[in-house]
């Protein structure tokens, strides 16, 4: 249980000083008060900000407890080491460059550079597809050496984590979908949308490494 608290406390803290350098980034109590939509704007923000937060909070809560009772199960004599399939370094490259890929976004529209908002959306959807269909290919391959999921409790654990990561991902997705579907439709009110994304691939990139890098290590 230790090791799931010291995992929460770091993702928190995490990403609890990405959402402060973003707001003093912002610094709206600078913001010339001329326009009054503009000048609301900050302000009307904050509430899905702080409702992200609290999600992904709870969700780093949910991670921390599954992952507290993997390194517990291990203990019981029936655990049988799994052996990680290498495709898994592959997407986790895929998944670095999808994070990188949306700060660039994200970069692009707090500068206002619409040019670069397109591409870096779909670059974006593109590289976190891959990484889905690259986690399908390694549940696959585990599938045709014989690792089932009835097989032993490591192999439960696995596709138990790995596919309720996938799953957040798909939730991020829908959110990507709609913001990029803005975007080609004419709108140009998505830097918000953006901002938010990018704060949850950053936070899904987080806990993957730290679950990859605890598979690795059991």
């Amino acid at each position: 249980m230790e090791f799931g608290l010291i995992i929460l406390a770091i993702i928190l803290a995490t990403l609890l000083g990405w959402i402060l350098k973003q707001s003093f980034n912002t610094q709206p109590w600078i913001a010339e008060p001329v326009d009054e939509a503009a000048y609301q704007a900050p302000f009307n923000a904050k509430p899905k900000l702080v409702a992200l937060t609290t999600f992904l909070a709870v969700v780093t809560s949910f991670f921390a407890l599954i992952m507290s009772a993997y390194t517990l199960r291990m203990d019981l004599g029936d655990w049988v080491p799994l052996t990680e399939p290498q495709l898994l370094w592959a997407n986790t490259g895929i998944l670095v460059a999808a994070s990188i890929a949306f700060q660039w976004t994200r970069n692009a529209a707090v500068l206002d550079a619409t040019a670069r908002l397109k591409p870096g959306l779909i670059i974006t959807g593109v590289l976190t597809t891959l990484f889905l269909l690259g986690q399908y290919a390694a549940w696959q391959e585990l599938y045709a050496s014989g690792q089932y999921v009835t097989g032993n409790p490591a192999n439960a654990f696995f596709f138990l984590m790995t596919g309720l990561h996938a799953v957040h991902i798909l939730g991020g997705m829908y959110v990507w979908a709609r913001a990029t579907q803005r975007l080609f439709g004419g709108s140009d009110d998505v830097e918000q949308s953006i901002e938010l994304c990018t704060i949850y691939w950053h936070f899904l990139l987080l806990v993957w490494l730290v679950m990859f890098g605890l598979l690795l290590s059991t």
